[in-house]
């Protein structure tokens, strides 16, 4: 993800070509939106929270615009990357790693999601634009602007049920997408590359990136979003991992609820709503649920939730609770 981000510029004290540090902290705010989508996913993997991440149109509308944002300063950093000339060895070593990268991802998410798995995400994408966006560096401007508008019209024409194959769904011609959890295809992702690319060419003949590159990041906020974004590769691969485990670490050591015992109380607060108010039914099953945590019987109906006389222990628990209550 993280192209060499350099400008033509030459430091007026080291005489020495300097990344430009803004293109570096736009990166990092799309790794900040990332970040705080994946939180918010994980917390409703968990049911820690009831907002509708996979589906809902505000979240996934956030999830195109992150995923928009990092693809389009994919052509930024080629252009900026290549100006002069093309570096092969750095295009072929940050392809291997990015490769390498987005296999590991597929392997992980497969072993993790099963069919839900990431068969081509963001890092595959990446990954193959660096590649094939190579000749819009030389081409004339026209030309990028041209095949930009051509990547974006293709889902209203060449969608064809033979790109279901599993093999072609990288095209993003498909009539039935994969169930994956990222899924970014070529179609119309290269567009946002191409976009990139053909304004990032504009922007350098008008002088933007000489103008960018007089600003440094000073403060220790700004300096911390040029980190990460220059190390995005490695923050996007660590990220996750770290959210889902601080989430799934709360929940092992008791501090939230577990997904199971969200479910228990929001079926127990159900029933007991046809006879008492949802405030008094979230006392009661409150009361129920941290009983049999504490006598040891929780553990047990989650691993036998069809013997008798837990189930039996439970409803006595349930009813001592609520006489409880209203005994005050």
């Amino acid at each position: 993800m993280d192209q060499t981000t350099y400008a033509s510029v030459r430091n007026s004290t080291a005489g020495k070509k300097s990344r430009i540090d803004a293109v570096d902290i736009a990166r990092g705010l799309a790794l900040l939106a990332m970040a705080i989508y994946h939180l918010s996913w994980d917390l409703f993997w968990f049911r820690l929270v009831d907002w509708d991440v996979a589906r809902g149109a505000g979240w996934r509308t956030f999830a195109v615009a992150i995923a928009a944002s990092f693809i389009f300063l994919v052509g930024v950093s080629l252009v900026l990357a290549h100006a002069r000339s093309f570096r092969w060895k750095a295009i072929f070593i940050r392809f291997g790693k990015i490769a390498l990268a987005a296999g590991a991802v597929t392997i992980g998410t497969w072993y993790a999601l099963g069919d839900q798995f990431v068969r081509f995400g963001i890092l595959h994408c990446i990954a193959l634009s660096s590649l094939l966006a190579l000749p819009f560096l030389r081409f004339p401007i026209f030309g990028a602007v041209a095949a930009t508008a051509f990547v974006f019209s293709m889902p209203f024409w060449a969608r064809a049920e033979v790109f279901n194959d599993p093999a072609l769904l990288w095209t993003g011609l498909a009539t039935a997408p994969p169930p994956a959890v990222d899924y970014v295809p070529m179609v119309p992702w290269f567009g946002f590359v191409l976009t990139g690319i053909a304004l990032a060419r504009i922007g350098k003949s008008f002088g933007l990136f000489d103008f960018l590159a007089r600003w440094q990041a000073r403060n220790v906020v700004w300096r911390g979003f040029a980190f990460a974004g220059r190390h995005s590769l490695a923050v996007y691969l660590l990220h996750q991992p770290l959210l889902y485990g601080l989430v799934w670490s709360m929940i092992a050591l008791g501090l939230t609820n577990s997904p199971a015992e969200i479910d228990f109380t929001d079926n127990c607060r159900m029933s007991c709503s046809v006879s008492h108010d949802d405030a008094d039914c979230k006392k009661i099953c409150r009361c129920t649920l941290n009983t049999m945590k504490n006598e040891g019987t929780w553990v047990g109906l989650l691993a036998n939730p069809q013997d008798d006389r837990l189930t039996t222990r439970m409803r006595d628990t349930y009813a001592m609770c609520e006489a409880r209550e209203f005994s005050r």
